[in-house]
């Protein structure tokens, strides 16, 4: 019970600090194009990576530090749900180009920081 409350404590900061983070970013950028979502996925799958590789491959850290960070904290920084309605949105607001540029930024930009964290760590621990 201890490790689902340490996970569920994971995933409280995990979302108050996208919910920061992402509106902070969307106030510097007063444009239509999300981009506090598309920043907040982009470092937490670079995160993601890091973490994997420190907790999963080298094992730094006790193994619930797992369920902590990956699956509350991060699990709960990401915003794929929100990417999706912001998408829609931009779809249905007519804004066809951003809407693709959105998600086909968001996608393999997001799994080139996961790929490129797991290297770097590995590389460098």
């Amino acid at each position: 019970m201890k490790y689902v409350l340490f996970i569920a404590l994971g995933g409280a900061t995990g979302a108050v600090s996208r919910y920061l983070l992402a509106t902070w970013l969307h106030s510097l950028w007063e444009g239509r194009f999300p981009i506090g979502t598309l920043a907040v996925n982009v470092l937490g799958s670079f995160t993601i990576g890091v973490v994997y590789v420190l907790l999963v491959e080298k094992q730094f850290m006790h193994a619930n530090w797992q369920g902590v960070l990956m699956v509350g904290f991060l699990g709960a920084f990401t915003t794929f749900s929100t990417f999706s309605l912001e998408t829609i949105t931009l779809f249905e607001g007519g804004h066809l180009a951003q809407a693709a540029g959105y998600m086909i930024g968001s996608a393999v930009i997001c799994v080139v920081m996961a790929g490129l964290a797991i290297q770097l760590t590995r590389a460098f621990v």
